[in-house]
């Protein structure tokens, strides 16, 4: 199986080395599964000071990443991964928010290529020409995108075949909705129940005693309860737009 080539393209490639050297995703390089390529976009840059922004036209705040750097890199890596399934992405706050279905979705292809938004945005004609996906991974603002990019790697990594040793533990957790076609009691995307482990009593805090009792299918419907206890109580707009089945609809009342 070839490796999935995540190429990331910013103004600052030693942002990475931290959190890409730790962790899934370090060894998911070292086992061949990825590759992570970085792109300093000044590289691309035809004047003498490397310049990769400039004002506005029409006025306003800030600075801009200009195209001529970005259609350079962004062409170089078509004309090398040609052959490839791809996506290029630009990070920015102005994207559709970033979800465990869009990762699944990124992990079926052998290359990502993910641009690292800064300042006020880019050109353009950057995003009409080039980007395929415009992707924000919250409600709120970064002072660019290579954090988004950390962690959009970090989601679709961990979706890719062998890179985790225990397969379930994908599909049943936060905002899965099967994707990965292996269960057949999946329903709507919810947040996970809750979980214990040893001691069974901590300082007078005991696991709940169907947890314990070996009755597999109590102890699924207890799971079930709570997930979506925990959903209705911190994202009720999960549940909004769940398709519920019925068993759902009576342990919600």
């Amino acid at each position: 199986m070839s490796a999935v080539i995540f190429d990331i393209i910013t103004i600052f490639p030693a942002f990475f080395q931290g959190p890409f050297s730790h962790g899934m995703v370090h060894q998911a390089q070292k086992r061949g599964l990825i590759e992570v390529n970085l792109h300093d976009l000044r590289d691309y840059a035809f004047d003498r000071h490397k310049t990769v922004d400039d004002r506005p036209f029409g006025g306003g705040e800030g600075m801009v990443l200009k195209p001529e750097p970005l259609f350079g890199v962004i062409r170089q890596l078509r004309e090398h991964r040609q052959r490839l399934s791809g996506k290029v992405i630009l990070l920015t706050p102005q994207g559709k928010r970033f979800s465990q279905r869009m990762a699944c979705q990124y992990s079926t292809f052998k290359n990502v290529v993910l641009i690292c938004g800064r300042y006020e945005g880019v050109d353009e004609r950057v995003i009409d020409c080039l980007v395929d996906d415009e992707v924000s991974i919250g409600d709120f603002v970064l002072s660019g995108g290579e954090l988004a990019a950390c962690v959009l790697v970090d989601a679709v990594t961990r979706l890719l075949p062998g890179v985790l040793n225990n397969r379930s533990s994908i599909t049943n957790e936060s905002f899965s909705e099967n994707p990965l076609g292996d269960r057949t009691d999946a329903g709507p995307p919810l947040l996970d129940y809750p979980q214990y482990t040893r001691p069974k009593d901590f300082e007078g805090l005991k696991v709940p005693n169907v947890l314990i009792s070996g009755d597999h299918q109590k102890i699924r419907l207890w799971r079930r309860k709570k997930a979506l206890e925990k959903t209705l109580k911190n994202r009720p707009d999960l549940i909004e737009y769940a398709a519920l089945s019925e068993q759902d609809k009576q342990l919600l009342n």
